[in-house]
């Protein structure tokens, strides 16, 4: 079978799922431990409810959050130089996939690129978002795995043998791991791209601090109501008392820890009740909900290092406002 043959068989192909099976999230016991703890903390993975995603979508939209819109101008204009870097016949794997607009510029802009494989923990998400890149690349094998990206993931083989792995992991996400995290995360990716495999990931850069605050501040009060929404979800899920009112949406810079830090304050002191058990709240008192760090080259290529990771190519938006880089095993 010729190379023409192999790519029509391919393009008839459906998506094939690899589920492996992983633990749902426990919402209630997540919840109860994080209101226990001190300080209080609850997980932004639990962010992401539908009304919470369509904030999320908004936010991106708002004048102070260019992030998404300035890694997807940098993703266009250094294409052809990661289309030279990675080589041709890549196997793509993406960590989660979106809106897939940033998925859809990486496989069009490779030379050939033999597969896809988007790893996410929802498997109603993955399989939307796989279908309707499929139909956009018809001649790209969709070999989608439900499974936690923080744990190594077997690729799956593609049907035509491909040159190498791509891992792909856009967007500020990894800056949202505390340091042990995102080690843990960098050791993973390593795991499952390979001996010769590479990274493409998008970092957050440290710049003004009054951009970087006002991004997660925005005058139309959108990045608010998508944390305090997260209340509204235990509210309506945990069968919880929390008044929004109540509380209030914080985010500042901490020089110290090169990071935005996001809470839920309570405005008065005050109960509340979450799935039959009750926390006291300080006036004032914060519950710490999401991370957000902003990279160095020097930190950042020394959290590479200690993965086993190179950073072998930079590309940086203008002012340095994001950067992609690329990686491969040191």
């Amino acid at each position: 079978m010729n190379l023409l043959d192999t790519r029509l068989q391919r393009a008839t192909l459906t998506p094939t799922l690899l589920d492996l099976c992983p633990t749902p999230d426990d919402l209630r016991g997540d919840v109860l431990a994080g209101l226990a703890s001190t300080p209080k903390t609850l997980s932004s993975k639990y962010f992401y409810d539908a009304r919470g995603s369509e904030l999320f979508e908004a936010i991106t939209r708002q004048p102070e959050y260019d992030l998404t819109r300035v890694e997807i101008a940098l993703l266009q204009d250094v294409m052809p130089q990661v289309r030279d870097a990675v080589g041709g016949d890549a196997h793509v794997v993406e960590y989660g996939s979106g809106s897939g607009r940033k998925t859809q510029l990486l496989l069009a802009g490779l030379d050939s690129p033999v597969a896809y494989t988007p790893v996410e923990i929802s498997r109603e998400m993955l399989l939307a978002s796989t279908q309707r890149l499929a139909q956009a690349f018809p001649d790209v094998q969709m070999l989608p795995v439900c499974a936690d990206f923080t744990q190594p993931v077997p690729v799956p083989p593609s049907l035509m043998p491909a040159a190498r792995s791509l891992v792909f992991f856009p967007g500020s996400t990894l800056g949202n791991f505390d340091d042990v995290q995102s080690l843990d995360l960098l050791r993973a990716m390593r795991e499952t791209m390979g001996d010769d495999g590479a990274a493409l990931i998008g970092l957050d850069l440290v710049k003004d601090v009054a951009d970087m605050e006002a991004a997660y501040n925005d005058a139309a009060g959108v990045t608010a109501e998508f944390t305090l929404n997260l209340l509204a979800r235990l509210n309506r899920e945990l069968d919880a008392d929390f008044h929004l009112d109540a509380f209030a949406h914080r985010a500042v810079w901490s020089a110290r820890n090169s990071r935005i830090e996001t809470s839920i304050v309570s405005r008065r002191a005050q109960v509340v009740h979450v799935a039959g058990h009750a926390f006291a709240f300080d006036a004032d008192e914060a519950i710490a909900v999401e991370i957000s760090h902003k990279y160095t080259d020097a930190y950042f290529d020394d959290l590479a290092r200690r993965a086993g990771l190179r950073v072998v190519r930079r590309w940086n938006a203008p002012a340095s406002r994001f950067g992609l880089r690329l990686l491969e095993s040191a």
